[in-house]
């Protein structure tokens, strides 16, 4: 009953985030960028701690590097947000086009059957999508992020909804 009812107020209080990032898409779009830096801050600072615990010498190197590149990604993305909104948006479009490409291809390696169409589909969704923040970069790097925030904690809310109806039923049977 309890977990029942925590999953309904998270459900509704993220459905009504994820309008909120959808009517305002450019505050979406600062706040994962923010949420973004901090994430890359805390691995980097999580990355030094395990290199400096871990007795083999060999790899320290590489992960006090890597650990270093985390911190400044995450100090540049929280000194600068806007910009940070920018590249993330640049890199989002990279990746919808690079996994709309590999999907497509795996789709026609694929053997004819019920699920080859879906891999297809995804795949030119994937690229469309990519190719579209691409041709309207300018005004897709200040939204994209923040529609794609809105859209995936509607998404959650929905889910979390769904869960907890479903938990109802359960109990009941």
């Amino acid at each position: 009953m309890k977990n029942r009812s925590l999953l309904i107020i998270l459900g509704i209080i993220t459905v009504i985030a994820g309008f909120f990032a959808i009517l305002n898409p450019v505050a979406g779009s600062i706040a994962v960028t923010l949420l973004t830096g901090w994430l890359f801050l805390l691995i980097g600072i999580l990355q030094i701690v395990a290199t400096f615990r871990e007795t083999d010498w060999s790899h320290r190197l590489w992960s006090l590097l890597l650990a270093v590149l985390a911190i400044l990604a995450g100090i540049s993305l929280l000194a600068n947000p806007l910009a940070g909104v920018i590249s993330l948006t640049y890199l989002l479009a990279i990746l919808f086009v690079v996994s709309g490409v590999f999907k497509i291809v795996a789709s026609l390696a694929m053997e004819a059957g019920n699920w080859k169409w879906m891999v297809l589909l995804s795949g030119l969704l994937s690229l469309g999508l990519g190719i579209l923040i691409f041709a309207n970069f300018a005004q897709a790097a200040l939204t994209t992020l923040g529609l794609l925030l809105g859209l995936q904690l509607i998404s959650d809310g929905a889910s979390m909804l769904g869960l907890a109806m479903a938990s109802r039923q359960l109990g009941r049977g």
